[in-house]
């Protein structure tokens, strides 16, 4: 006998099998232990192979997807719209597209993507796409710029409310008004409580101005105009967070957030990026040394933005009438009414903000700034004299 047999048989039969069965002849037991369980066992063999084989033949599809993941055949039908969110894995498109109906699993989006080395040019956004598709197929329309849903714009540092909202109406083809009528409630749009106090106890500004943040955005389709601001104040709040805004006018420098919002905003328009920190300090001696006239800020921009806002149109600084200098009907008059302004004239950028909470402290006793040629590069002076002679070369620059 061989160990196999042996080993079989220890399982079926009893302990002391072997004394009993040692007083039966040999040939006894060869015909009635062996034939009948060699029988048996190569009858089951025989239900074990055609078993494997029938399994194999009717199983074929479950043992092909431990290979391969779900996928369908085409380019898919009907409209569907997915988004694609900046950071996401090629794993979290696939679920996305699965959740969707797009493609049949994930796994199959993944290994496309894998196998396309254009998948890494996949951008954060809307897509149009169909359902029931071959992940390939998906993939190669995602990459198609024309499946791409783009309400895009740029927002640049320094525009107006209004210029703002014109872009944007451009952009979305949503009426101007719509914006406009948005804009009427800045605290249901995402503006906070913190930004409606101000330290020197002047009246504020109730519109949006200051808080459009400048940046590129892309919109969702089918947003409306209340949506869109949300986005943008949205952004503005990150940016402040992000860079210690409110902490830092509010403990450091010891005015409003609002307050230093406003001095952004001018400097956002008076002067180069490289620049902005010393024209914010040259606004914070101006209006809180009590060391200037009136501290007043008496910068024609603020003029300017009024001229802007009523539809007058700005002015060089040469060209200003005195009667508009000094119009008392002006709520944006910085030449004869002390403080910073009632609000922001501009939505100022990341640049102008950090400047704002951090002024050029090499500039402490400067209170006099002037853009020195036509570049747009900044020179400082300590006395009204100084001033008068920076102004003489600038002029010979070419500056107006």
């Amino acid at each position: 006998m061989d160990e196999l047999d042996l080993a079989w048989e220890d399982e079926e039969r009893p302990r002391n099998h072997r004394r009993r069965a040692a007083s039966a002849p040999a040939k006894s037991r060869k015909k009635k232990g062996r034939g009948g369980r060699t029988f048996l066992a190569f009858f089951l063999c025989l239900l074990v192979v055609g078993g494997l084989a029938l399994g194999a033949y009717a199983g074929i599809d479950k043992i092909k997807g431990l290979f391969s993941a779900p996928d369908y055949d085409g380019g898919g039908t009907g409209s569907v719209t997915v988004e694609v969110i900046q950071g996401q894995l090629a794993a979290d498109i696939g679920n996305t597209l699965q959740e969707k109906g797009v493609v049949k699993s994930a796994k199959a989006f993944v290994e496309a993507a894998k196998n396309d080395e254009r998948s890494k040019k996949l951008q954060p956004g809307f897509y149009n796409m169909r359902k029931q598709m071959k992940a390939s197929a998906a993939l190669t329309l995602m990459l198609d710029p024309h499946s791409r849903l783009v309400n895009k714009v740029t927002l640049a540092e320094g525009l107006t409310w209004q210029d703002t909202f014109k872009k944007l109406s451009e952009a979305t083809k949503i009426p101007y008004e719509d914006f406009e009528n948005a804009a009427k409630d800045p605290k249901a749009l995402g503006v906070g409580d913190v930004w409606y106090t101000r330290t020197d106890k002047k009246e504020r500004a109730p519109g949006i101005e200051g808080f459009l943040f400048p940046a590129t955005y892309e919109f969702p389709p089918n947003v409306d105009a209340t949506g869109i601001l949300k986005i943008i104040v949205q952004r503005f709040n990150q940016e402040v967070e992000k860079i210690g805004f409110i902490d830092a006018v509010t403990n450091t420098l010891h005015i409003s957030p609002f307050e230093a919002l406003v001095g952004a905003s001018i400097a956002q328009v008076e002067g180069l990026d490289k620049d902005q920190a010393g024209i914010v300090r040259v606004l914070y001696n101006r209006v809180y040394s009590n060391k200037f006239p009136c501290n007043c800020l008496q910068v024609d921009s603020t003029v300017n933005y009024y001229l802007r806002i009523t539809g007058k149109g700005a002015k060089p600084s040469t060209e200003l009438l005195n009667s508009e200098l000094h119009n008392k009907n002006n709520p944006y008059n910085t030449h004869d009414n002390p403080g910073m302004p009632i609000g922001p004239i501009s939505n100022p950028g990341t640049s102008a903000l950090s400047a704002a909470m951090a002024p050029d402290k090499t500039k402490a006793e400067f209170y006099y700034f002037l853009a020195i040629n036509t570049a747009g590069d900044t020179a400082y002076a300590k006395t009204y004299k100084e001033f008068q002679d920076l102004w003489a070369q600038a002029q010979k620059n070419g500056v107006k």
